[in-house]
């Protein structure tokens, strides 16, 4: 089997996929020598598909059929209230499974969202085998560190399905702040500002040589560039009906196309301070073309954008919060994803911290970077006692891995006895717990710690003779259920009978490096574990759509 291990960023936007060669962090780039590549599927009649690059085309002349932003809509169900924000913003219909997970449905069909991750996986692997001339079969992958369990588990299903060993789930901010410190010899507290797409997130780290210390995580699964676009859209359409005297706002078609025209048009404000266009679009059931000339300054984008960044700041206070830390006690900012090289999103960031970024760090690489990194230290370790060569360059990067061991961290912390490899302390990024009377939530992995983690809380029937008990299980920063996000149900059967709350039910949630949950029961009178079925949202319907879709 190949040593080579894949670190893969799939993002909302785009997605990188790098390696670890002979000692050096490589970004595959495709045939074109493009090194970003956008998380859009063209899915074509006969089951084919076009990916990345080639198939940015069709969100223009085929937007039906066109798939973008499905990482948006990975684990979660069907009606929650952040799957009814985003369907006004899709030209191609999502519908509910019977298991309440949304499908999207194209060329008369109904994907999973795991199932386009899936395929955008399969065709980052596909250049990675054209570029190194060996297949590649083994992956660490990065997800956003605000994702919960269930979008977690979704990422890792989407890269199951497209035939990959998942050896790591690792938080993009982690994935960035390894990239960035690993092998310097680093003493500093870090704040990772991580502005996608479609998520954002802010990790603050500290940096103890080469140990990576998360101290708090937060972050919003629904804020990224995505926002900027849809804000622009807006204003074209503003402008539409401001001089042609036609509303064009109801087609979702003609959202789509424009969205393309915006993301031209935010990205020529980051380098200008006015930009100007021609726009063409069609009255919707006409021939009609109506022809708009729009143009827009860096300081009115600014205007009608600030209180999307504001959401961002709101969201470090409180990872400060959270971390019991004040922005002077951050030594360093470190700006990751394509939505920090908007100068609104740098000043702010700028501002808020009272630092300057770190320069010489490219936002759309540095995730797949360390998380390729991450992989290449993984199985040295298993290999070999010996350490593969450092990094050169920009990353200066070394080898090696320690699995977190509490006890032995702390005989580490003099300068003389530091791991030779990455030490990776990360954090939950939400509570997790049971739903109880009253509709609040029994939390029993708190938000923030250290992982892998165990925590136990004990039940008891409610009434005499009970055989069976069922437990919702919530993700969520609120002690209200309704506020969190249920992830599934934990189900205990064949309680031995006894009276109520005599019998006594112990409840361990397990959380693993990955950030994944495990539950396991034990009947404390019999000290027996019972069966315990935790069911997933999302777990039962795609099994079958496997590798064997992913028709390039």
């Amino acid at each position: 089997m190949s040593e080579i291990v894949a670190g893969i960023d799939l993002g909302t936007s785009n997605s990188v996929i790098s390696v670890v060669l002979e000692g050096e962090a490589i970004v595959i780039p495709d045939a074109q020598g493009r090194r970003v590549h956008p998380s859009i599927v063209h899915l074509m009649p006969g089951g084919e598909s076009l990916v990345g690059n080639d198939a940015r085309p069709y969100r223009l002349s085929d937007p039906m059929n066109t798939v973008f932003s499905a990482k948006r809509l990975m684990g979660r169900p069907f009606d929650s209230p952040e799957i009814k924000m985003l369907m006004g913003h899709f030209p191609f219909p999502v519908v509910p499974a019977e298991d309440n997970t949304p499908r999207i449905q194209v060329q008369q069909q109904l994907h999973p969202p795991e199932g386009i991750g899936a395929r955008v996986l399969h065709y980052l692997c596909g250049l990675a085998r054209d570029y190194l001339g060996e297949p590649v079969t083994r992956a660490v992958i990065t997800v956003p560190a605000n994702f919960d369990e269930a979008q977690r588990r979704a990422t890792k299903r989407a890269g199951e399905m497209a035939g990959l060993e998942v050896l790591r789930l690792i938080n993009e901010p982690t994935a960035a702040a390894l990239a960035y410190g690993y092998g310097s010899d680093k003493r500093e507290r870090v704040a990772i500002y991580d502005f996608g797409g479609g998520t954002f997130d802010v990790t603050l780290l500290e940096l103890r040589g080469n140990v990576f210390e998360v101290l708090s995580t937060a972050g919003n699964s629904y804020l990224g560039g995505d926002d900027f676009d849809y804000r622009l859209v807006s204003a074209i359409l503003n402008a539409f009906e401001r001089q042609h005297h036609v509303d064009l706002s109801g087609d979702e078609l003609v959202h789509q196309r424009l969205r393309v025209y915006a993301e031209e048009i935010k990205k020529g404000l980051t380098h200008q301070d006015a930009v100007r266009m021609m726009i063409r679009e069609t009255i919707p059931g006409t021939v009609t073309e109506l022809e708009l000339d729009f143009s827009l300054t860096r300081d009115n984008f600014e205007k009608r954008c600030a209180d999307i960044v504001d959401q961002s700041l709101t969201t470090c206070e409180d990872a400060l919060r959270s971390a019991g830390l004040q922005r002077a006690e951050i030594e360093h900012l470190v700006l990751v994803g394509g939505s920090t090289r908007v100068p609104l999103v740098q000043r702010s960031a700028r501002e808020f911290f009272q630092r300057e970024p770190v320069h010489g760090i490219d936002p759309d690489e540095v995730v797949a970077v360390g998380a390729a990194v991450f992989g290449a230290s993984m199985v040295q370790e298993q290999a070999a006692p010996a350490p593969i060569p450092a990094i050169p360059a920009v990353a200066g990067f070394e080898q090696g891995i320690e699995e977190l061991d509490e006890s032995w961290l702390e005989e580490i912390e003099p300068e003389n006895q530091a791991p030779a490899g990455p030490l990776l302390i990360d954090v939950t990024p939400h509570a997790l717990g049971v739903a109880t009377v009253g509709g609040v939530m029994d939390i029993i992995i708190e938000r923030n710690g250290q992982l892998p983690l165990e925590r136990s809380r004990y039940f008891s029937t409610s009434r005499d003779d009970q055989t069976r008990v069922v437990l919702p299980i919530y993700s969520g920063n609120s002690r209200r259920i309704e506020d969190n996000q249920q992830l599934g149900v934990l189900e205990l059967t064949d309680i031995p009978p006894g009276p109520r709350e005599e019998v006594q039910i112990e409840v361990t949630f397990e959380v693993d490096t990955n950030g994944m949950l495990s539950v396991r029961a034990t009947d404390m009178r019999t000290g027996v574990n019972q069966f315990a079925r935790l069911s997933i949202s999302g777990d039962s319907q795609v099994q079958d759509y496997n590798a064997s879709h992913l028709l390039m």
